[in-house]
């Protein structure tokens, strides 16, 4: 208790025989004032208060005590007195000490304030001039840094990182997009008011040399600009709403998605989303040297590709129309006039399943291709996956961003596994692997649920194109077998740590099992009618797949949500920024 806190109690003691009394069971030191109305807890605040008093009237006051299960107060022993004056000493003490510290810091850190405000002040006299005498600095990017080499340079970029080594030299690890480059700063180039001040993620252009580093450093690329010049171009604030205080490594998920702007500048999220860059030209590029041509289909529709209840549905002009959910149908209608064909676009589904591998909107690749049979459509499907993973693989840039976010990442090299749905519902129960809903084993006709899928595909740890599913759980337009009218010419590729990643089948082609695949469907083939011509004008067998990009560079990055691997994720719930 402070001094003043002691008086005021001493002041409101109810004089009882001169008694403060200590209740061990219902007193408290904080709120009582020694009556036996309101007690003290422990004797060593009574004492607190005697000493407080002047000495002549110390003598005249005792302390009776009424311990736990007691039911009368009694005088305090005197050992147990000395015992609570010797508890007073030593708290007395250290409250004494913890101020005189408490002083001391206050002293230092004034001080220290003080210092750092003369420092402010005689920074901003601190004027940089580019040297007029040295050569014209040629503006660069960073990815361009070791062929400029020992020229002299201007770089614009990102504060990523900053560290200030004394009082005459400071590093900064400079962003710029295309890569990182270590600046170093000496002598009067720290001791401006911007230097002393300077924040991650301000922008700034930096001007000088690039050297290499000496022996037994490190730096990005194994070079640093020994900056001669520099400035700030937009300042970043610092404090409470600092970049760090915004967003980190502890932050909860949800304020991650909310401030998603800003967790793109991480290494992480930046090297996924150029990766994911790379990964769509590697399509473009499979799809183009293979004879594809790329197409651009609707993405507002009044038909259903993929069921009625994942629809989008809005107002278009008065009109009922919807969000696409595949581009499939559009691009059949090309196969007459030219051929194979691939569209690389966003599709849309209202499924509100809040997992980690789906979303509301996703961008699609998706392939037809007229004259194959199913196993040409197998063979074209692993070909394309190996084929993208190895022109990213053969990039050197894209596989040092692959090998830094996901450091256990080969492409893979032996044939997928070949897998039939009948197979799989056998593998599921010889492992005992149960269906959720009753804890039974799965049986013929079943839809295997993600969890399931995914152990198998685990265990297995290989890709998988798990074929021949059963009519009743896939689209209407996938045709049955001959061999087996109970399932379809239809395939899912199973990824390790990801699922299913890919959806094909080949599609029905004659018109009168088609139609009566929409009447089965309760579909009204008259919205359907320029899909029913590609059967009437020139049929011919075909079939195509869809591939979900965002899974697919899951998988590549090792990510553990499809969210982290587009740009602003849309799911349930969120659909900002």
């Amino acid at each position: 208790m402070s001094t003043d806190e002691l008086a005021s109690k001493t002041a409101q003691i109810c004089l009882d025989g001169n008694f403060l009394f200590v209740d061990e069971t219902t007193g408290s030191d904080e709120t009582g004032s020694g009556t036996k109305c309101t007690p003290y807890q422990t004797p060593v605040a009574a004492v607190a208060v005697i000493v407080s008093m002047p000495e002549e009237k110390q003598a005249t006051f005792k302390i009776a005590v009424k311990k736990a299960g007691e039911a009368e107060y009694v005088e305090i022993t005197a050992s147990a007195l000395k015992k609570a004056r010797k508890s007073h000493e030593i708290a007395a003490k250290k409250a004494k000490k913890q101020a005189e510290q408490s002083s001391k810091d206050k002293e230092q850190n004034e001080a220290k304030e003080a210092e750092e405000q003369r420092r402010l002040d005689e920074s901003k006299k601190v004027v940089l001039v580019e040297d007029a005498s040295l050569a014209v600095a040629q503006q660069i990017r960073i990815q361009d840094s070791v062929k400029n080499r020992n020229t002299r340079v201007k770089v614009f970029g990102w504060v990523h990182r900053q560290r200030v080594q004394g009082k005459d030299m400071m590093f900064i690890v400079l962003r710029d997009g295309t890569g990182h480059l270590q600046c170093v700063l000496t002598d009067r180039l720290c001791h401006t008011y911007d230097a002393l001040t300077l924040t991650v993620e301000s922008a700034i252009a930096v001007y000088g040399e690039i050297k290499e580093v000496p022996a037994g450093k490190t730096a990005p690329d194994g070079h640093e600009l020994i900056v001669d010049y520099w400035h700030v171009v937009g300042k970043a604030p610092g404090g409470d709403d600092s970049f760090a205080n915004r967003v980190n490594e502890e932050s909860d998920p949800s304020l991650l998605l909310q401030q998603r702007h800003l967790v793109l500048r991480g290494d992480r999220a930046s090297s996924i989303l150029k990766i994911r860059a790379r990964v769509m030209r590697a399509f473009r590029d499979h799809f183009d040297g293979n004879g594809y041509f790329e197409v651009t289909p609707p993405c507002m529709v009044q038909t259903e590709v993929e069921g009625g209840s994942t629809l989008f549905e809005f107002d278009y002009y008065g009109e009922k129309a919807y969000l696409t959910q595949s581009s499939q149908l559009y691009l059949e209608t090309c196969l007459p006039s030219m051929g194979a064909v691939y569209t690389l676009s966003e599709s849309y589904r209202a499924e509100k399943s809040n997992t980690r591998r789906h979303l509301s909107e996703y961008t699609h690749c998706e392939a037809e291709i007229p004259f194959i049979s199913f196993n040409d459509l197998l063979d074209t499907i692993e070909a394309m996956v190996k084929g993208v993973v190895n022109r990213v693989w053969d990039e050197p840039t894209t596989r040092a961003m692959i090998t830094q976010v996901n450091p256990d990442f080969k492409p893979y090299t032996e044939p997928f596994v070949r897998m039939r749905y009948e197979e799989a519902i056998k593998w599921l129960n010889d492992n005992g692997i149960k269906r959720a809903e009753d804890g039974k084993d799965f049986e013929f006709g079943d839809d295997i649920p993600e969890a399931p899928e995914r152990r198998m595909t685990n265990t297995i740890n290989k890709p998988i194109l798990l074929t021949h599913f059963p009519g009743p759980i896939k689209a209407f337009y996938m045709p049955a077998t001959k061999e087996d009218p109970r399932v379809t010419e239809s395939v899912d590729l199973l990824m390790p740590n990801v699922g299913e990643v890919v959806g094909g089948s080949m599609r029905i082609w004659d018109h009168d099992q088609l139609l009566a695949a929409f009447q089965r469907q309760g579909l009204n083939p008259d919205v359907y009618y320029w899909y029913l011509d590609q059967r009437k004008y020139g049929t011919c067998p075909h079939g195509g797949f869809g591939l979900g990009i965002e899974r697919f560079i899951a998988w590549i990055t090792n990510s553990y949500t499809v969210r982290d691997c587009c740009l602003y994720p849309r799911f349930v719930g969120r659909c900002q920024p």
